[in-house]
């Protein structure tokens, strides 16, 4: 079983950064891959971006490429996603999620592993 905690979220300006974090236990990230994802206000969750169990292939959506950057360290099971150039679209709760395929996964029912969530909100 693995644990997934976000943290890293908040309120900023148009324009500015945030990097989110993700702290799983319980079982080794090693040999998962990982992905964030999110939900808007009144939408249905969106696929953000998904890194490979060895960190060596990413992919993200195309409304975030660019100014996400998705990163993983798996001596610390962590994951992370760099936020740049947010826009109030970005508005959302970000999840970050573990699948026990290995390569990069872009589809949210694939995911076994989901955390609480961490509200991001961008003001114009």
């Amino acid at each position: 079983q693995v644990q997934l905690v976000e943290s890293g979220g908040g309120l900023v300006q148009a324009g500015g950064s945030l990097r989110l974090s993700c702290a799983g236990s319980g079982r080794t990230f090693k040999g998962h891959a990982m992905g964030w994802f999110r939900q808007g206000p009144g939408k249905e969750r969106e696929f953000v971006a998904t890194i490979s169990w060895i960190g060596s292939n990413t992919t993200y959506a195309n409304s975030v490429k660019g100014r996400f950057t998705i990163s993983r360290d798996n001596t610390k099971n962590a994951l992370y996603l760099q936020m740049k150039s947010l826009k109030p679209e970005d508005t959302a709760v970000y999840y970050c999620a573990a699948t026990t395929q290995r390569v990069v996964v872009t589809t949210a029912a694939a995911y076994e592993y989901w955390g609480q969530g961490t509200q991001v909100t961008v003001s114009s």
